[in-house]
């Protein structure tokens, strides 16, 4: 048998170039190596946005579309919605037993994100959220879990927690195996910080040519070049950080025009226009195949949906065999 990827997004708004450069172009290829699930990660998106369930909602086909045109193939890969199998949530609360609430309260990712949010304090849900993510991987017994560094402390907690289930009760559970993307974070166009939807500093995958030209040409470079020939500092630009994410072949000639100052800013954005809109205009296409086609997006969603409730069925009579609540056999 192959073995099991799993991965998924937060269901809060379209996704970016920094989703595809850190995930997305992996999905594509690791849908020919393995057996793999992806998922609309709507539960955990209430974390942040339990006031505003109607966002969700709004955003599920949106990102459906952008799996799809970035050429997610439901032939190769299980598509499904985390909230339609509520397997998960009681696999979430039979781990939660084991897990203490300062494990949680230390984990970095948490720390991070607790700081970032705008939420007053912490809540439930939100402190528990590790908890959850490791019931997600652990009901389909995924294998491999391509992550961000950032993601890293949740799947560190994930094994623990597989590993302390299978010592308590019986071995049912694999540890999971993280697979860092060559691009886990890409800068967004402010060059502040990571490319985020909620920063305003992203270019979403439906980015019309236009749009795309407009963020990129706003996009901000070395600050200390004032004059094309001064020579720059490539690290600090997100410009050069595209080019080593999606122009890669190119980069090292980049580097060298930019710190000589042969090449400047201008026609540096230029060559990564015309590279990102190569990469965007066939996913254009097939958004628009799907887009005219809604019933079948809901299909396959469906579908997946199906196949995954299945399969967690399967896993939680094991489940509930191993810890002696299958009372009436």
């Amino acid at each position: 048998m192959k073995e099991r990827v799993l991965t998924g997004d937060r269901v809060t708004g379209k996704l970016h170039l920094g989703h595809y450069a850190g995930s997305l172009q992996n999905r594509v290829i690791l849908q020919d190596q393995y057996e793999s699930y992806v998922f609309l990660a709507d539960v955990q998106a209430l974390t942040t946005h339990f006031d505003r369930p109607e966002l969700i909602r709004s955003h599920i086909r949106e990102i459906m579309l952008d799996y799809l045109s970035a050429g997610i193939d439901p032939g190769k890969t299980t598509l499904y919605v985390q909230s339609m199998i509520p397997e998960i949530a009681e696999l979430t609360i039979f781990f939660s037993m084991f897990v203490t609430v300062n494990n949680l309260r230390h984990n970095p990712t948490v720390k991070a994100e607790s700081k970032n949010s705008s939420l007053d304090e912490m809540y439930y849900g939100f402190l528990g959220y590790p908890v959850s993510q490791a019931a997600d991987i652990a009901f389909c017994k995924a294998t491999i879990i391509p992550v961000g560094e950032d993601q890293l402390p949740h799947l560190e907690l994930t094994r623990k927690i597989v590993r302390r289930f299978n010592e308590l009760y019986k071995p049912i559970f694999v540890e999971p195996q993280a697979l860092i993307s060559e691009t886990p974070r890409l800068i967004g166009t402010d060059g502040n910080a990571k490319m985020s939807k909620s920063l305003g500093n992203a270019i979403t995958l439906d980015a019309s040519t236009e749009d795309l030209a407009h963020k990129i040409k706003r996009a901000v470079t070395d600050p200390a070049r004032v004059h094309k020939n001064d020579p720059g500092h490539p690290d600090i630009c997100p410009i050069y950080a595209y080019h080593r994410a999606f122009l890669p072949q190119d980069a090292a000639e980049i580097r060298e025009g930019c710190e000589r100052g042969t090449i400047g800013c201008s026609a540096c954005k230029e060559r990564i226009t015309s590279a990102l809109e190569m990469l965007l205009a066939p996913m254009r296409e097939r958004r628009a195949y799907y887009a005219a086609r809604p019933k079948l997006v809901d299909d396959i969603l469906m579908a997946g949906t199906r196949h995954t409730r299945s399969l967690a069925q399967e896993t939680m009579n094991e489940v509930r065999e191993a810890m002696s609540l299958d009372y009436f056999k």
